[in-house]
């Protein structure tokens, strides 16, 4: 039996499970193998830059007809950005991360489903008053950027559910394998996204390095922090912070954001072990339920593998 929800019959694919859009991971080969696999596939546009969009689009079209999207950081995309992607014709466009009341109206007027994620309630009630086809409810177990002073996947998407209502709802956060897809239907959820897992496969856009320690990671090992941002000069919102696996910098400033955010030098120290090989170029963003991921699949075949997996927990639990 397959699991059908309102947002596999929306979107028309076989299994409610998203590739979470991660900026610079989640290019066209990842995206195309998702949604291959009978998910849904989405770029990882972050803030719509046309190079690395002219490099990675093309890459979908081995998506072979399949239903596709593309994701932005709100906070840093403008207009422009939204029409040169709608240009290309994706399924949906998802929007994390700041202010999406600017782009709304644009992208269901092309007839493109409009998926917001949100990590509070008061997001979440935006959301909705926008009119978003689908809405993404992230908890604070997820990987890379998130709530400062959010709620954890369990006890918000719930909340987003009976909030939502008959908007469908995705759940995010923490999910690696078919119990979290399980988890989340349960939930009320309509489907999972899912990223740090999808990290860990062939087609991700990730130094080996990255993809090793994913692999070899403990969810202790994590820790949301915003140092990481402040050393690298990124303009991230504060309300939002990062998960990401250790990191020397962490370690070095944990408790001294301030102090980092005023002293140059440490930045430029920062920038200088980049060019050097001494520190990865982004830190290895990464959810607590890293410890689920133990190998380096192909993504399509990933898709089947969580799918399967989670018909045999609702089975398991009585559910289908």
């Amino acid at each position: 039996m397959g699991l059908s929800t309102r947002f596999t019959e929306l979107l028309g694919v076989r299994h409610p499970i998203v590739l979470a859009p991660m900026g610079g991971s989640a290019g066209g080969a990842l995206a195309a193998a998702v949604s291959r696999g009978g998910g849904l596939g989405m770029l990882g546009s972050a803030n719509g830059d046309p190079e690395w969009l002219a490099r990675e689009l093309p890459l979908i079209a081995a998506a072979a007809g399949k239903p596709w999207g593309i994701g932005f950081l709100t906070w840093q995309i403008d207009a422009d950005v939204i029409e040169r992607a709608l240009e290309h014709r994706p399924r949906a466009v998802m929007l994390s991360f700041g202010d999406p009341s600017p782009f709304a109206e644009r992208i269901r007027a092309a007839d493109t489903v409009l998926i917001i994620q949100v990590t509070d309630l008061e997001e979440a009630r935006q959301a909705v008053d926008l009119g978003a086809d689908v809405i993404v409810a992230q908890g604070t177990e997820s990987g890379g950027h998130g709530a400062r002073r959010g709620r954890s996947t369990l006890p918000f998407v719930p909340v987003v559910v009976d909030l939502a209502a008959p908007v469908p709802v995705l759940a995010a956060g923490g999910i690696a394998d078919g119990r979290g897809v399980a988890a989340a239907l349960a939930l009320g959820a309509a489907g999972a996204l899912v990223g740090t897992r999808f990290q860990a496969t062939t087609e991700a856009l990730v130094d080996p390095s990255t993809a090793k320690a994913i692999v070899e990671g403990q969810g202790e090992d994590t820790e949301r922090n915003r140092v990481l941002d402040i050393a690298r000069g990124s303009r991230w919102p504060s309300k939002y912070t990062a998960r990401t696996l250790g990191h020397r910098y962490l370690d070095r400033w944990r408790g001294r954001e301030a102090e980092l955010a005023a002293d140059p030098r440490a930045r430029q120290d920062y920038e200088q072990d980049v060019a050097q090989g001494e520190i990865p170029s982004l830190p290895m963003w990464a959810g607590e339920a890293v410890d689920l991921i133990t190998d380096l699949p192909s993504a399509a075949d990933l898709v089947d593998t969580l799918a399967a997996q989670a018909e045999d927990a609702l089975n398991r639990a009585g559910r289908l």
